[in-house]
């Protein structure tokens, strides 16, 4: 448990200035990860069942 933490504690300094950027702007990336999570989803669920196509049809109407 320590070592995750100290991994944690390394990122984290590693990428000092996107963490205080995250805390202290009042901007969010939630809509863009909204988005990438819904095309993901639909992705899993017709992976392997039609061709191009499809999935890319649904992509567009979903």
């Amino acid at each position: 448990m320590t070592v995750c933490l100290l991994t944690l504690a390394a990122g984290i300094d590693r990428d000092c200035d996107a963490v205080v950027a995250g805390l202290a702007l009042p901007w969010s990336s939630g809509v863009v990860e909204g988005h990438v999570n819904r095309i993901k989803m639909l992705k899993r669920q017709i992976f392997g069942r039609v061709g191009f196509n499809l999935p890319r049809k649904r992509v567009h109407l979903a």
